[in-house]
């Protein structure tokens, strides 16, 4: 039996793995959080194919995704970075990704985890779509708006209303799989 899947899926195994195991699937914990709001501002401008292929360099160089050592990096780690080819050497998404991290950090401080702040952009459930075609999909939606209006106030960087619902699409906050997508179901 042939499994339908979401057109984006494409057939290279770690884009179908990705799509069947991750994408839409509603996530709670903080350190992949901030490695999804770490990736999709690092995809911004390239292919998320790019950004799946160094996935794995991402989460050695950015210590397993703890906000709380990322926040602690330096000039000189920052520097080190650069020189990294394992990951998108762009001086602006590392420093963000550092500026990031301090921010999540307040975030827990004040909501007591960024889960609990970033789901109440959907009330803490999933949007649950009914697209039947790619083309119907938006790239940003008027929750994604107010999520980036509000990082950007406290200090994220990258978090432009695309780049936000990019996010919400990959955590699970909306379900954007298309109705012939084996998942949509899967994730109702």
């Amino acid at each position: 039996m042939t499994l339908t899947r979401c057109a984006w899926a494409g057939s290279d195994p770690l884009s179908v793995a990705y799509h069947d195991q991750e994408w839409g699937v509603p996530l709670h914990d903080e350190r992949r959080l901030f490695e999804f709001l770490v990736l999709e501002g690092a995809q911004a401008g390239l292919s998320w194919m790019t950004i799946l292929k160094k996935r794995d360099n991402y989460r050695q160089t950015f210590a397993g995704f703890d906000p709380a050592v990322v926040a602690g990096f330096d000039a000189a780690q920052v520097a080190e970075l650069l020189q990294n080819p394992g990951i998108v050497r762009n001086r602006l998404k590392i420093e963000a990704a550092v500026a990031n991290a301090r921010a999540l950090r307040q975030v827990q401080e004040e909501f007591g985890s960024f889960d609990t702040y970033i789901w109440g952009f959907v009330g803490g459930r999933p949007i649950r779509n009914a697209w039947t075609s790619l083309s119907q999909i938006p790239a940003q939606t008027p929750q994604s708006q107010a999520m980036s209006k509000d990082l950007l106030r406290r200090g994220f960087r990258f978090v432009g209303p695309t780049i936000c619902y990019a996010f919400m699409q990959a955590v699970g906050m909306v379900n954007d799989h298309t109705t012939d997508c084996f998942r949509y179901q899967e994730l109702r």
